[in-house]
């Protein structure tokens, strides 16, 4: 019998087909004593096991590039974090396996990361994934992962592991259905760069049957159990219509009456530019700069490998906009040449620019290696702080890059409330703003955007959040400056409408999701799009947000 459940949709698209449950068992070893002659040898079995994990996680970063590059080493570190390790050797001394040994650490390292806040419990599935592949490879045994198929399917799970789906054939997996996570998680994001449909927070998601098929709208968020042939009509037809739309619409990002909003991409290095320039982005709304700091936690990378690397980046958009952000390390980028050590919660803690001015030696690299990367080259180089939280930060950041010799407009990201509070203020210290979307919802809303229960919070059409964008705008507007949106609410084509029409001046967002705002843009007028934006925030929730807009800008 046919039935529809409700989630929420992360990456627009429709898919049907049957499911494919995912491995997720929790590999227990026996519990057992070792003599003390073993000792030794099981030491040595638990740390090649982690190098070894460690190894490939950093391989399969590597291979998938963009945003899976980074979550992936960062997984890695984890992996290979020393106190960790030092737990698990004091185990393996009073006489546990190896794989005993990792199983207890990394479970009582669990308990800590899940009592020391939201924003650290939710990486908790990716310590329980580096914990199972640890232990699978001292046992032995293979690990728990994607389904294998020769036929196109729905891939369903509790959550994802990003080492599994960072290599997904977006050829074979059709979609994404997940029982926990939120629009900003890795399994959203993920879904995204795969330009496959995905929805998350699905009660009873993993309870469904292997083999039955589903109807998944990434876009509603609705999953159709079961779905009848009318269903399955209507869903191929919105289907087939947005696919003609895409193709009919070329170039800029423009309203239909001609209202300029440039659309840029997000991208995490290099390898991403190649997909950015095939999606007709205008130039790079947010390079992350955070994946050449991670293979080495202990140092900081040179400023001439730094400087080889941006230049790859700048020499692909020469005529257009490239807005670099300075390394956001802290919380759940743990970088040990910054410190600080253990917080009481890290999250609100010595993170963004704040560890930055802490360790100014490693901004001053970072904005000269920028410098020497744009010498000669006629691109719109942009630099940005993160985590700027008033005035005396941004003119903090700003009095760096001119002391570094930086020839650039200077910026900074939106994604503290006081920010966007006292925006007006900022500005008179910097050139334009960045609306980080994600970050501004988590700390606006006290929700951890990894935390599937915490969903509703996170979603980007809360209209207190659309406050604080419009809050931002307007300052930007009243000041004769820029204001972008780079966070992962500039991918949702109706949301971008909304935003342009809250005086967002550009859309930055995953490649993938390019084509799509730019069609459903080119349909409003400027007009539209500022009455769906008042009729979102006149609105009392996310749900109701949406459905407002949506009744504005289709003439309902």
């Amino acid at each position: 019998m046919e039935t529809t459940l409700q989630g929420v949709g992360v990456s627009h698209g429709v898919a049907i087909g049957e499911v494919r449950q995912m491995g997720t068992a929790v590999l227990e070893p026996p519990a057992g004593q070792i003599p003390p002659d073993e000792v030794p040898r099981e030491r040595n079995r638990a740390h090649q096991a982690v190098e070894a994990v460690a190894a490939d996680l950093v391989a399969r970063g590597k291979l998938a590039g963009g945003e899976a590059q980074a979550v992936l080493e960062a997984q890695a570190m984890m992996a290979q974090d020393p106190e960790l390790m030092a737990d698990v050797e004091r185990r393996i001394a009073v006489g546990s396996t190896a794989a005993r040994a990792v199983y207890d650490a990394f479970a009582s390292y669990r308990a800590l990361l899940a009592e020391a806040g939201e924003y650290l419990a939710g990486r908790v599935a990716d310590l329980d994934d580096v914990r199972n592949r640890v232990v699978a490879r001292l046992l032995g045994v293979p690990m728990p992962g994607v389904p294998e198929s020769d036929e196109p399917y729905v891939l369903v799970a509790r959550d994802l592991a990003p080492a599994d789906t960072a290599l997904l054939d977006p050829s074979l997996v059709l979609g994404f259905v997940t029982e926990e996570g939120g629009p900003t998680s890795h399994t959203a994001i993920l879904a995204r760069a795969l330009g496959v449909p995905a929805v998350v927070a699905l009660r009873g998601a993993a309870g469904l049957a292997e083999g039955t098929v589903v109807a998944v709208d990434g876009s509603t968020g609705q999953v159709t159990v079961d779905p009848g042939p009318e269903r399955r009509k209507v869903l191929t037809g919105i289907a087939e219509r947005r696919r003609a739309a895409l193709a009919a619409t070329t170039g800029p990002g423009a309203t239909s009456d001609g209202y300029k909003v440039p659309l840029l991409a997000n991208i995490g290095g290099p390898g991403d530019v190649a997909a950015a320039v095939e999606a007709g982005a205008e130039g790079v709304g947010l390079f992350r700069t955070e994946f050449l700091f991670l293979d080495d936690s202990r140092k900081a990378p040179s400023e001439k490998k730094q400087a080889e690397v941006y230049r790859q980046v700048l020499e692909a958009f020469p005529d257009g906009r490239v807005v670099v952000r300075v390394l956001d390390a802290g919380a759940d980028k743990p970088l040990g040449f910054l410190g600080p050590g253990e917080e009481p919660n890290p999250a609100l803690g010595v993170r963004g620019l704040r560890a930055l001015l802490g360790h100014p030696e490693v901004l001053r690299t970072q904005l000269a290696a920028l410098a020497r990367a744009a010498k000669g080259l006629p691109v719109y180089l942009e630099v940005m702080a993160p985590m700027v939280a008033d005035r005396a930060d941004a003119r903090a950041f700003a009095d760096a890059c001119r002391e570094a010799g930086l020839r650039a407009r200077i910026g900074a990201m939106v994604e503290v409330p006081s920010a966007a509070l006292r925006a007006r203020a900022v500005l008179q210290e910097v050139e334009f703003l960045s609306l980080g979307t994600n970050d501004l919802a988590q700390y606006a809303f006290a929700a951890d955007r990894q935390v599937g229960a915490l969903a509703r919070y996170q979603d980007p059409w809360q209209p207190a959040l659309l406050d604080l964008v419009a809050m931002a705008a307007e300052a930007a507007r009243a000041e004769g400056k820029s204001c972008g949106v780079c966070g992962e609410a500039a991918a949702d084509p109706l949301l971008a409408c909304v935003l342009a029409g809250l005086g967002v001046t550009s859309l930055s967002m995953g490649p993938t999701a390019i084509p799509q705002v730019r069609a459903v843009l080119a349909r409003q007028t400027m007009a539209q799009c500022e009455r769906a934006a008042a009729a979102a925030r006149a609105s009392d929730s996310g749900e109701e947000a949406r459905a407002a807009a949506r009744a504005v800008l289709s003439g309902e």
